[in-house]
């Protein structure tokens, strides 16, 4: 296990990366509401709450498909020199920037 060095694990991802994301998950369920008051009647009821569920249902796993790829595509491993050691880095990342107060 010695013959494998030591790596240090650094997620650059940010709020940026997945905005767009929820933004058209976002969309998707403001229409599926929609068709849902499209289809409210006093004896359609039952296809409005199906309407609604369906694609809730079938748009998860998209969602959950690009929300994991984008995650995993924003994680590095690095190679550590013989001096470095595996605590947590308190400083900034290279791809972060410090917070900035606004007034």
């Amino acid at each position: 296990m010695d013959k494998f060095g030591k790596y240090r694990m650094i997620c650059t991802l940010s709020f940026g990366d997945i905005y767009g994301q929820i933004i058209i998950w976002l969309i998707v369920i403001f229409l599926s509401l929609a068709s849902a008051l499209a289809l409210w009647s006093a004896d359609r009821q039952i296809y409005a709450l199906a309407t609604v569920g369906l694609i809730l249902v079938l748009s998860l796993p998209f969602l959950l498909f690009a929300f994991v790829t984008t995650l995993l595509n924003h994680i590095e491993f690095l190679p550590m020199s013989e001096g470095q050691t595996t605590e947590t880095v308190r400083g900034n990342t290279p791809n972060q920037r410090p917070l900035e107060a606004t007034r």
